[in-house]
This record gives structure tokens, sequence and C-alpha cells, in this order.
């Protein structure tokens, strides 16, 4: 490519001043090496409306001729009358004439080199426009874009370009990674527009801390025997925090080794007491360089036994000798501007178990619950074995806990036990005690007064108990009647009542027993006496057989002896009494006795009532036998039966119905006629009977003996009544 002189630029300028206003947009350098192809986007724009390209001609290396007046040089192409794309040689023109310019070379040759002239006319205006070509005898190197920073596990995007492109010349960008065995995965893209020509090949990338110093390298490959190209290659510079290496020297003896690059601890660390151990942390790599470097432990810094060697990057953690408390997870940590890095290593250091201590779920503990006894003993490794004491004597050789299915009173007492890992075997701490706990055992009701107890006596009863943990507290009872706690445990029943239910207590402390029942046996007179007619079931009618028998609904004691009474006197002894052929003089209010050794109860008196046809009739007369004339005279039947007479009649000397049925007959005021003989006669539902004859004598006053009525003698008168 050569330099145009100012003089020509001039020239060039005043060649086409009359066509300002033609536009063209396309590469201003277009980029390829020989043997390849070169393609030209192109677009341009013809000053005015509806005007088309007349002519077209593509200048290698061209010049003005002023003498001519017109540019000079190697025309590779021209075009005078458009229609399709053709081709003249290499130059293959594949754009129309209103628009699109875009050319194609196949192939160019190191001496294109240089620039391009592109004469265009339309009707009187014209132009030249220019295009370089760089062209090289070999393919340039592509260019890697790098981001301005790289950190260790933060995916980048890695660039690579090439200013190249062209279709039917096929070439490919491709990554590679030092130490990697294969290629790494991107994405190819490629650029033909009028702005840009350009291949492109982009690489997510997410590096490792080991990635730092390796040489990435981007290489251009064509897909034939051509093979390889150009290729660039750059050196990674990756961001990352400290790396460390953990060596845990235990005695003389280097016995685990750990790193934070393949993030692996030395683990454990397993030492016995009073050892010697040293730990040395050592940086292998930091990218920028580390600022500071210490040991944890259990996350706190440690302030003494740790030496720094700034030169050699390590820090020593010395322990001469360990104990027991120096247990724990230890941390190597280092720090630079990108952050920090832990490495860890756990110290475990064996010793023989402690003094043991025994540990009961459940202390007081109610009897017949499940225990369980824990032993507890500070070891490492933990205890294997353990032995178990009752009392100071050995019960059993078993696990770490001890199980009571069902606890009981046996049970309490001091437990310990003694604890053995593979490093020795502890001691018996101090005991625990199982406070076994139950409710009141053996509960008893005891009766103050031996004596047999009678009814309405006064007894105290007494709630004992043979043991109890915790203590008694209050006391319950089951009784009735009137009664009173006269003092913890002491029950007073005043007046006991005859049929007092059974009796019982319950002590109680946290819980309550109780006692069997106690019955009082309370001794009482017979009760429920009474009397029961047995026979006949319906009424007693004279000459019946007549069965009574005296009942009672209890009696304590049971032995008892029966009495009967007939109107208050005594009678007969005896449970039953009876009748061959009753009569009415049987009736009467009977009483039945019932005696034990307490005493006797009678009972209400039962009425014996016979029933039996009238009988014993009689006629009485009132005032007297003998009535003087005018006064009055009552004459009454009289009887006995049962139930009373219902019916009266009356009859007079000559058996003559008086028609009077009432007991009584009423004579007033009475005459002299009235004298002579009248009977009466009585029935009921059961029979009848008849009175003997009664003589009613009326005798005359003395006016009428002086003075008889007509149709009367002295001593006779016609009954007119």
């Amino acid at each position: 490519m050569h330099l145009l002189s100012p003089l020509l630029l001039l020239l060039e300028y005043l060649a086409f001043s009359d066509s300002q206003d033609w536009k063209f947009e396309h590469p201003e350098t277009l980029y390829a090496w020989d043997g390849a192809c070169i393609w030209i986007p192109c677009l341009y724009t013809i000053p005015g409306n509806g005007k088309v390209l007349d002519n077209l001609t593509v200048y290698q290396n061209y010049e003005w001729d002023s003498k001519t007046k017109n540019f000079n040089g190697t025309v590779l192409y021209e075009e005078k009358k458009f229609g399709t794309s053709s081709s003249q040689g290499r130059v293959q023109f594949l754009g129309d004439n209103k628009s699109n310019c875009t050319l194609h070379i196949n192939p160019v040759n190191a001496q294109d080199n240089g620039q391009l002239g592109l004469r265009v006319t339309s009707g009187n205006d014209k132009w030249m426009d220019k295009i370089v070509l760089n062209i090289s005898k070999t393919a340039p190197p592509p260019r890697i874009h790098l981001p301005l920073e790289i950190r260790e596990l933060q995916e980048v995007i890695l660039t690579c370009q090439l200013d190249f492109a062209c279709p039917g010349y096929q070439t490919k960008l491709q990554w590679s990674l030092e130490g990697m065995q294969h290629n790494l995965s991107s994405v190819h893209s490629i650029s033909l527009s009028p702005k840009t020509v350009s291949t492109w090949n982009q690489l997510k990338f997410q590096p490792e801390w080991t990635d730092h110093g390796k040489k990435l390298t981007c290489q251009l490959w064509k897909d034939s025997a051509d093979g390889l190209l150009s290729q660039e290659t750059v050196q990674l510079d990756v961001k990352h925090s400290p790396k460390l290496q953990i060596t845990f020297i235990h005695g003389e003896a280097i016995v685990k080794e750990g790193n934070s690059v393949n993030m692996t601890s030395p683990g454990e660390a397993i030492v016995k007491e009073r050892d010697s151990v040293t730990m040395k942390c050592q940086i292998i790599s930091s990218n920028p360089q580390y600022q500071a470097m210490y040991w944890l432990k259990d996350g706190n810094p440690l302030s003494e036994h740790q030496t720094l060697n700034l030169e050699q990057k390590t820090v020593m953690l010395s322990l001469p000798s360990v104990t027991k408390q120096m247990t724990g997870n230890y941390h190597c940590e280092a720090q630079n501007e990108i952050g920090s890095t832990k490495l860890e290593v756990s110290l475990q250091v064996h010793y023989a178990p402690e003094p043991s201590t025994v540990q009961i779920t459940v202390s007081p503990a109610k009897e017949g619950s499940k225990i369980s006894l824990t032993c507890i003993s500070q070891a490492y490794p933990p205890p294997i074995n353990y032995t178990w004491y009752h009392n100071k004597i050995e019960i059993s050789r078993t696990d770490k806990t001890f199980q009571i299915p069902e606890v009981f009173l046996e049970h309490a007492g001091n437990y310990s036990c003694l604890a053995k890992n593979s490093v020795g075997t502890g001691e018996t701490g101090q005991a625990a005690e199982l406070d076994v706990q139950y409710s009141p055992k053996e509960v008893t009701m005891v009766i103050q007064n031996p004596t047999p107890i009678r009814e309405g006596d006064s007894v105290t009863l007494f709630c004992n108990y043979t043991s109890s943990n915790p203590s008694v507290i209050r006391y319950e009872w089951k009784s009735q009647g009137s009664w009173k706690e006269i003092m913890p445990g002491v029950l007073m029943i005043q007046k006991v009542p005859w049929n007092a239910s059974p009796f019982s207590c319950a002590a109680c402390n946290q819980w309550c027993s109780w006692s069997p029942s106690v019955n009082l046996h309370v001794q009482y007179a017979p009760r429920g006496v009474k009397v029961l007619l047995i026979s006949p079931d319906s009424e007693i009618h004279s000459g019946h057989q007549v069965l009574l028998r005296c009942n009672f609904s209890s009696s304590y004691p049971t032995d008892v002896l029966f009495f009967w009474k007939k109107n208050g006197i005594f009678l007969k002894e005896g449970r039953d009494l009876s009748f061959d052929s009753i009569s009415p003089e049987d009736a009467g209010n009977y009483n039945c006795l019932v005696n034990n050794s307490i005493g006797q109860s009678t009972s209400e008196a039962w009425k014996l009532q016979v029933l039996y046809a009238p009988r014993r009739l009689q006629v009485s007369i009132s005032p007297k036998d003998s009535v003087m004339e005018g006064k009055k005279a009552v004459l009454t039947c009289e009887s006995d039966a049962n139930p009373p007479i219902s019916q009266y009649t009356w009859f007079d000397w000559n058996n003559q119905n008086l028609h009077h049925d009432d007991q009584m007959l009423r004579l007033d005021p009475v005459k002299v006629q009235h004298s002579g003989t009248y009977w009466c006669q009585g029935a009921n539902r059961l029979g009848m009977d008849q009175s003997p004859p009664r003589i009613l004598t009326v005798y005359y006053t003395l006016e009428t003996y002086l003075f008889p009525p007509e149709g009367c003698a002295i001593f006779w008168c016609m009954d007119i009544a």
C-alpha cells in the first residue's frame, strides 16, 4: 500500500467535485494473505432520485493522470451493462446498479496489497472510492482479548478475533490451554457487514487457581492439508487466595499431610496425653502475595506456640506436651487481597476415663416405674466397658446405661460405676443415691373398743401403716354417719348406727393406700318386727282355722325368742300363733315380741277381726219396762255381729211386722194401747238372728182412770190407733 500525494488528492477532489453526494459504505481496510480470498461488502447511494449506475470500473493501485484528466491503473473489473452478477478473472461483482457494490476476489496475491479504486458513473455524475487491501504473505495471528482481571472460579469470556472472513475459504479459530489434553469448547461466529469483516471465537472459562501462569493459545486453522495457519499465545494471570498445605508431625515422624489444592485435610490426628505434636502450615501458592498467616483453635486465634517464617511462607504450631484440653479443631488461615483460605486439622487427645458419675433419669423414683442409670465419664476414645456397683457391691458388667424395668424398695441405695477404654481404667466417683418412693405399706384399720359394739355406742378407729416414703401427710376415710377425725389417723364415731357399713381408711403421701374394709359388727335388738297373717289369705270368719307368724327383718346376735300378747296381756311363747276354730272372742289387738341378748322389740298392734252372723239379739226398753202413758218409750234391738247388722225388722205380740227397719223403735207419746210383747230381727251379709220377746207395760194416768175416754172401760180401751 502506498500513500497518495497532496496534489493527487486535490486533483481527485476536483475530478469529481460535481458528485459530492455519492455515499459508499464498506470496511476501510480489508485483510487477507497470499492464496486466500477477500470479500468486500459494499453499499452505495447515487445522488438524485431514480438514478442507476451506468459504469463500474475496479482499479488496482490507481493514479490520477493530469493530462488525460482521468485515472490510470490496472483494471481488475469493468461493468457497463448491469444485469446479473458477473465475474472477470479473479473478481466477481455481486452487486447491482442501484445500491449494492459487493466484490469477491479469489484468490488474492501478495501483490494485491495496496488500494482498490471503485470508479462509478451515472449520467454526468462520477465518483472514485478507495478501499485499502492489506495482503500479507502468511496468515496474520489472531488477537486474544482478555478481561482486565481474572479471578479463580469466576466465569470470564475470552475472545479470539481475526480481521478476516471470506466465504469459500473455510477457516476456524481453536483454543488450547497448557496442560489440557483436549480443546476447549467455544462459540464461533463471523461478521460480513459493510462495517466489519472478521471472525470471532468466544470462550466461556471458569479458571482455577492452578491455571495461574499457564499459556492460553488461540490457533487459526484451515480445513485442508494446510493445517495450522497462525496462532496467538498469552499467559494467564489468575488472581486467587492463598493455597495451603498442612503437615502433622507426631514426635519426629510426619504422620499426616493435607492441602487446599485438592481440598484434602489431615483429618483427625490422634495423640495421647503428654505427647509432642507439631503442625506445620505452608503457603504453596498466592496471587497476589499473602498478607497474613496464623493458626486458630476452634475459631479463636492462638497467641502462643506458633512461629512464622516469612521467607519459607510457613507458620509452625508446636505443642510439646498435649493435654486433653488441647483437643479441638485447628485452622491454619492465610489472607491476601483476594480473600482468605482455611485448612483444618482435628486434634484428638486420647486419655483414660475420668472419675465417673451416675445420672439417674428420675430420682426420687416411684415404686414400679422404669429407671435408667447412666454412667458419665469423660474419656477419649469413649469407654467400651462399664462395671456397676450397688452400695459398693458389684452388680453388673454391662453397657453405659443400667436399666431397672420395675423399681422396688430393695433397689434403693447408692449407685456407682467404673468406666474403661483402650487407654486405661478410670475411677469411681461420687455415688448417686436412688430414692425409691412408694405409697404407705400395709395400711390397716384398728378398732379401739375390743368388746362387742352396741347400737348407739361411741367407737374410735385408728388408721395404721408399717412404712411410707415420703411420710404420710394426711388420711382419708370411707364411712357413714356422724364422725369426726379427732387427730390425724384417729376417727371418732358417735352413736354408731345399727346398720353401720364397713369402714376403711387411706394413709396418703403423694399417693394413697387403702386399708381392707372393717365391719364393726354392731349388735342391736331385733328390727322390723311385725305380725304376718299366714292363713287364711282372705277374711277371717268365725270357725276358720287361722295362723299368725311373728316376723323380723334383722337381728344381731341372731339368736332370738318370740312372745305373743293380746290386748297387752301375755298370751304365749313361740313364733306362730294358731287357732283351730276361731271365735269372735278371739278378736283383739295382737303384738308379737322378738327378744335377743341386746334387747326386745315389739311389733305394732295387729288387729284381729273375726266376722260372724248376728247373735245374742235382745230388746232393751228405756227408761224401763213399765211406762206411764203419755211418756216416751224407746225400744232398742241390741246385737253382737261383725260386720254390724245392716237390716233390722220389728215385730209385736201378734208377730205383726211393724215395718220399722231402724235399730231403735221410738214410742212418743206412749199409749196404753202400746202395751204388749215386742221382738226384733237383725241381719248382715253373713246371716240373721232374732231376739226373744220383751214385754212393755203402759199404765193409765189418774186422769184416764177417773175420766176414761168414750168407748173405754176402766180396764180396757179400744185401740183406736
